[in-house]
């Protein structure tokens, strides 16, 4: 999903942020109700990947990848920016020791911590950095989604900002590799990007919301939360 490739590689520079809604990172409350929460929202993000990132074709790239059960879903417990630097940074390295057959790409949802999208841009820096202190830069790369994710430029309501719009903040690690293989595939990829904004003006406000609705109801009959 990005541009060219928004679900491979969203543009960051220039991102503003949209008005603050209510933090998903800040609900609160005993730790089984947060593993119950945590839960759901995998299990959401799950549904989301199938439904909106797979089945509007937003990236063409993930379905075969989802088909032969190479993502790696993760909820992070952090509460705090350290917190999920370091599950990122266990996470990159969890990535890069595992074989592409067995992890492709690892999609790390962090529920309680950066519900404010202009947190979540400034955070994206120290994810770099910590790419290149860890030895991953040209080797990995993370990909940004976000409750209320804006393009520089756009309304808040736009609907093509639903093309990175996840139900929860969310990180996607991805091999630089995998990348460049799936791109070379697409020589125009700017011919995805025109394609994902007719989709989603097509859908429509109403539609997206449907949609949302209908990942929180696979969510809730898969039995979590």
């Amino acid at each position: 999903m990005t541009n060219p490739k928004r679900w491979v590689m969203p543009p960051r520079s220039g991102l503003s942020g949209s008005a603050p809604a209510a933090d998903p990172a800040a609900r609160t409350g005993s730790a089984a109700a947060g593993a119950a929460e945590a839960a759901f929202a995998l299990a959401e993000t799950r549904a989301w990947v199938e439904r909106a990132v797979i089945g509007l074709n937003l990236c063409p790239f993930a379905k075969a990848v989802h088909a032969r059960r190479r993502i790696r879903y993760v909820c992070s417990s952090a509460t705090d920016a350290e917190a999920l630097l370091e599950a990122l940074c266990a996470e990159v390295r969890v990535l890069l020791d595992a074989a592409p057959a067995d992890i492709e790409t690892t999609v790390l949802v962090h529920p309680f911590v950066l519900g404010d999208f202009d947190d979540y841009n400034d955070f994206l820096d120290l994810v770099d950095a910590a790419l290149e202190a860890l030895g991953a830069t040209g080797i990995a790369q993370v990909a940004s989604f976000h409750p209320h994710y804006r393009f520089d430029g756009s309304a808040a309501h736009d609907i093509g900002n639903a093309t990175n719009r996840s139900p929860y903040p969310t990180l996607q690690l991805l091999r630089e590799d995998s990348i460049e293989a799936a791109t070379a595939t697409f020589p125009d990829s700017a011919v995805i990007y025109e394609a994902n904004i007719a989709t989603l003006q097509a859908l429509g406000p109403v539609g997206w919301q449907a949609l949302q609705a209908a990942c929180r109801r696979d969510a809730q009959a898969s039995g979590e939360g």
